[in-house]
C-alpha cells in the first residue's frame, strides 16, 4: 500500500513518471545515446544547455563521475540556474529573440558536434532559436521537453514552433503542464515539481546508452571517475589530456 503522506504521494508520482519514461521513451533514449556515440566516434564534441531549473539537468551530465568527459556546459549569461538577481531576469531573457544566435556564434560549437537542449515547456524563444540555429550550423540536436506543452500552450517564438519541432531526437519527460504533482484542499496552488528528477534520469539513461554503444563498437568511452576513489584523479588526468581539444571546462 502506498504511503499517503505528501512525501509518499510525491515519491509515488515521481516513480510513476520514471516508469512511464522508461517504457515509453525507450526508443528515443536509444536514438539519443546512439547519436552521442556517433558524435564521439566521429571526433565531435558534446554540449548541454538548459535555462533556469532546466539547467540543473544539463549541469548534472557535465564533469560528472561516471559520465562522459566530453559533455560540456553551454552557458548563456543570466539564464544558467537562478544565480542572477532578480531571479525573474533569467525568465525574461528566455523570451528574447536573437539571444540564442549570438550565443552560438560566439561559442565553440561547430559542425559535427551534438547539443542537448533541455526546456520543460519548449515554448520560449531561447531554446527554440537555439535548436534552429544549431542545426543550421551542422550541429545535431537532442531536445528534452514535455511534449504536452505544445498542444496546450502558445509558442513564444516568432515562428510559432516549439523546441520539439527542431530536434534530431526528442525525449518527452511526460511532465504535466505546470510541473506540480500534488494538490491539497488546504493549499490553493499545486505543488511538488518532479521535472528535475525525471529529466535528470532521462539524461543519465542516454549517457549510459552512449557509453555502452561506444564499448560495443570497440571504443573505450571517455568516462570520468570520482576524485574520491583511489586513482580517480590520475584516471581523469589521462582522459583530460587525451581529449583536451574536446573539453572546454578543464582548459
Amino acid at each position: 500500500m502506498s504511503d499517503r503522506t505528501p512525501a509518499g504521494q510525491f515519491f509515488d508520482a515521481a516513480i510513476t513518471l520514471l516508469q512511464r519514461v522508461r517504457d515509453e521513451e525507450a526508443e528515443p533514449v536509444r536514438a539519443a545515446g546512439t547519436l552521442l556515440a556517433d558524435t564521439v566516434a566521429g571526433g565531435g564534441r558534446l554540449f548541454a544547455f538548459g535555462a533556469g531549473h532546466s539547467s540543473l539537468a544539463a549541469q548534472d551530465v557535465v564533469y560528472r563521475a561516471g559520465g562522459l568527459a566530453l559533455m560540456n556546459l553551454l552557458t548563456v549569461p543570466g539564464v544558467v540556474g537562478v544565480d542572477v538577481m532578480p531571479a525573474t531576469l533569467g525568465s525574461a531573457l528566455e523570451r528574447v529573440d536573437g539571444l540564442a544566435s549570438v550565443v552560438l556564434e560566439t561559442s565553440p560549437l561547430r559542425e559535427g558536434d551534438a547539443l542537448v537542449i533541455i526546456s520543460l515547456s519548449g515554448r520560449n524563444a531561447l531554446p527554440v532559436e537555439m535548436a534552429m540555429k544549431a542545426r543550421s550550423l551542422g550541429v545535431r540536436v537532442i531536445g528534452v521537453t514535455s511534449v504536452a506543452y505544445a498542444s496546450e500552450t502558445t509558442s513564444r517564438h516568432t515562428s510559432g514552433t516549439y523546441l520539439k519541432d527542431h530536434c534530431d531526437v526528442v525525449l518527452d519527460s511526460k511532465i504535466a503542464i505546470g510541473d506540480a504533482e500534488l494538490t491539497l484542499d488546504t493549499i490553493p496552488a499545486p505543488f511538488a515539481p518532479a521535472s528535475t528528477a525525471v529529466t535528470t534520469a532521462l539524461l543519465q539513461a542516454v549517457m549510459a546508452t552512449a557509453a555502452a554503444t561506444l564499448a560495443d563498437r570497440g571504443i573505450e568511452p571517455p568516462l570520468l571517475r570520482s576524485g574520491n576513489v583511489d586513482g580517480g584523479h590520475e584516471w581523469n588526468g589521462r582522459v583530460f589530456e587525451e581529449y583536451r581539444d574536446r573539453i572546454f571546462y578543464q582548459y
